[in-house]
């Protein structure tokens, strides 16, 4: 009999939802609202209401799923325990424990940075890999360590806050409170962040010097567009970044020696530019067994890749 899951990737604006069969095959996608009043209380009915309606109007029973899985913007233990997500006013609660008992399905919980890192192991850019780590370049910077197919989520569920890496001691202060972090220099923010402190000192000809000394508004696009077009200083910024991101992916190879890195996020949307010249400091800063055995690669399944992940938890599978 075909089994099916449920794979949620829950964000401050919307909840992802996909139906899945046990292969992974993604059978229907859709949204609904965050809905965050009062500290997010409604967010879970708002979730079962969605899926017996999708389980409705498929005409599959209870007993056709195996499960829901369920990724969140916060740290999660045991698979369950999700001990505080700001972004929806949850403060620490049994998440799996509390959503099986109002849907009657087996819930499997995780945080959506590693939850997306299970998707990109399985069915994206590294795929058929037990052993990856994905780095996301967004507003900040998060990522996912998969070891044998788990997830390392670590004693409080911080396991694989990439972000907050150490790659400048002496660097630009982070939101979590210390210096040098990889998010203040890798992130879209970071990006810009760097190009405007390296602007100071940079003297020769250039648009996205004009730009930044003009006090124009700049992006991270920006920045690796203007770099694509040769501009010096733009090449320079990002010459940097890379510089940064891949120290901290040699630090993650030259500990764990994971079959791929896979970099992922708003920022890896400048592809092969991007991954060649992380790759190459990668190979700088590795040991030759790492430098051969690990893989620098891309992103490949975008905003899907919290929902395959979700799917991955809840199904009973081969990761």
């Amino acid at each position: 009999m075909k089994k099916y899951g449920f794979g949620v990737d829950v964000g401050g604006t919307t909840c992802k939802i996909g139906l899945f069969d046990n292969t992974g095959v993604i059978l229907d996608k859709w949204e609904i609202k965050t809905n965050t009043e009062n500290n997010g209380a409604s967010i879970l009915d708002d979730i079962v209401a969605s899926l017996e309606g999708k389980m409705a109007d498929a005409g599959i029973g209870k007993d056709d799923v195996e499960g829901v899985g369920i990724g969140v913007p916060g740290p999660v233990k045991n698979d369950s325990i999700v001990c505080q997500c700001v972004n929806l006013g949850w403060g620490t609660f049994d998440v799996a424990e509390t959503l099986s008992g109002k849907i009657g399905l087996p819930v499997k919980v995780g945080n959506d940075a590693n939850v997306a890192a299970l998707g990109e192991m399985w069915k994206g850019g590294g795929q058929g890999c037990k052993n990856g780590v994905m780095v996301t370049l967004g507003t900040g910077v998060g990522g996912g360590v998969i070891i044998n197919g788990s997830i390392i989520g670590g004693v409080h569920g911080a396991g694989g806050e990439i972000g907050h890496i150490t790659v400048d001691p002496e660097g630009f202060e982070c939101t979590c409170g210390k210096r040098g972090c990889l998010e203040t220099v890798s992130s879209a923010t970071g990006v810009v962040r760097l190009g405007r402190y390296l602007a100071e000192e940079y003297a020769g000809d250039s648009k996205l010097k004009a730009m930044l000394d003009n006090g124009e508004e700049v992006t991270s696009k920006d920045i690796f567009e203007m770099a694509q077009e040769d501009d010096p200083f733009a090449l320079m910024v990002v010459d940097r970044v890379c510089f940064y991101l891949g120290l901290a992916c040699a630090n993650l190879g030259n500990t764990l020696n994971p079959s791929s890195i896979v970099l992922g996020g708003g920022v890896s949307a400048a592809g092969e530019f991007l991954r060649s010249r992380v790759e190459k400091y990668f190979k700088e800063f590795t040991f030759p067994q790492v430098r051969e055995s690990t893989k620098i690669k891309l992103a490949e399944l975008g905003n899907d890749a919290g929902i395959i992940g979700a799917a991955s938890l809840a199904l009973t599978i081969d990761n």
